[in-house]
């Protein structure tokens, strides 16, 4: 550059400092994308219909048992059946159990909900 006048080493200097702003802003929205991206699948990957369904038939089977309207091998069928649904159509482990004693009150119903991603643990109570 010493053979160069004091504006064309200014207009060098200008476009090298161009440049660098150019790849760092191009960095900042790269990285910006990822972020928000990975946020968005976050959001998208807890199956919140998937638990809400689940959860519905499994209190409405406990109540059902509790009521006397079934019995307790039923019941257990019952139980068998929606863990090999959800397994076979939702790819989820679903389990739950009931406190001993099905004629008392508050009823305790415990969920748990595991499909590979997203793990979700309930106490349902009854009042």
């Amino acid at each position: 550059m010493a053979g160069l006048s004091d504006d064309a080493q200014w207009i060098v200097m200008m476009g090298f400092v161009i440049s660098f702003s150019f790849f760092f802003l191009a960095m900042i929205l790269n990285q910006s994308t990822v972020v928000g991206q990975t946020t968005a699948e976050s959001v998208l990957d807890f199956p919140k219909n998937d638990i809400r369904d689940v959860r519905s038939v499994i209190i409405q089977s406990s109540l059902l048992e509790s009521s006397g309207s079934i019995t307790v091998s039923q019941a257990a069928v019952l139980q068998n059946d929606i863990g090999s649904i959800a397994l076979s159509r939702k790819k989820a482990v679903v389990s739950y159990t009931c406190n001993p004693t099905a004629c008392t009150n508050p009823y305790f119903i415990s969920i748990h909900y595991n499909n590979g991603v997203t793990s979700y643990n309930e106490t349902w109570v009854s009042s």
